[in-house]
């Protein structure tokens, strides 16, 4: 399967995006899907993930009711909605997909992943 993320960008502490994950090649829906993000000089950590299902989702405590990760598998596609963004979530962002049903949380369960997209967040 093929990730690719799309949605990054500039936006003031307190604005909105969402990130978009669209996967082709092999059913998606067969995949669980995370969101994962990288700063500079700090290890790359779980944001949020979810079941292949959509029914059940993880989100990291800090991302906790300003996140929201949900997937619709009609078109292939996983998305985050991030809301009251502050500059310590600037990060490049990454979604990847695990052979798995269940949320996963750690990235050695995902074997497939997308490229990134930057999110920069101003004081």
């Amino acid at each position: 399967v093929q990730l690719q993320a799309s949605g990054g960008g500039l936006v003031q502490a307190g604005g909105s995006l969402r990130l978009s994950c669209a996967a082709s090649g092999r059913t998606f829906v067969l995949y669980a899907t995370g969101w994962f993000r990288q700063a500079p000089g700090k290890e790359r950590e779980c944001v949020a993930a979810i079941s292949r299902s959509g029914g059940s989702t993880y989100y990291a405590d800090s991302m906790k009711g300003r996140f929201t990760i949900s997937r619709d598998n009609a078109k292939n596609t996983v998305y985050l909605q991030m809301n009251s963004l502050k500059p310590e979530d600037t990060a490049l962002y990454y979604c990847a997909a695990s052979n798995s049903a269940l949320v996963k949380r750690s990235e050695w369960e995902y074997g497939y992943w997308g490229q990134g997209t930057q999110v920069t967040v101003s004081s």
